[in-house]
C-alpha cells in the first residue's frame, strides 16, 4: 500500500440520538466530542438511527402503505 494516502483509522463510539444506545467501532470519521465508554474516553459520533431504534431490528415496522392498498383493493374489487 502507498503510504500517506489513506485516512487514519481509529476507535470511536457511536451514540443513537433517539435511544442513547452506544457502541464502539472503528471509523475514519473525526469529532471534537468525547464520551466515557467501558472505562476509557473515546471520540463520540451521534447518529440518527442504529439497530436499537430501526424498525426492522425492533420489530415495530409500520405497514400503513400496504394496509391502505389492501383496503382500496377490497373496496374496489371485494366480494359483495
Amino acid at each position: 500500500m502507498k503510504q500517506g494516502i489513506h485516512p487514519e483509522y481509529h476507535e470511536v463510539v457511536f451514540v443513537d440520538s433517539v435511544t442513547g444506545f452506544m457502541f464502539k467501532s472503528g471509523s475514519t470519521k473525526t469529532t471534537d466530542q468525547t464520551v466515557e465508554f467501558e472505562g476509557a474516553t473515546y471520540p463520540m459520533i451521534r447518529v440518527e438511527i442504529t439497530s436499537d431504534s430501526h424498525p426492522f431490528y425492533t420489530g415495530k415496522q409500520k405497514f400503513t402503505q400496504a394496509d391502505g392498498a389492501v383496503d382500496k383493493f377490497n373496496k374496489k374489487y371485494g366480494l359483495k
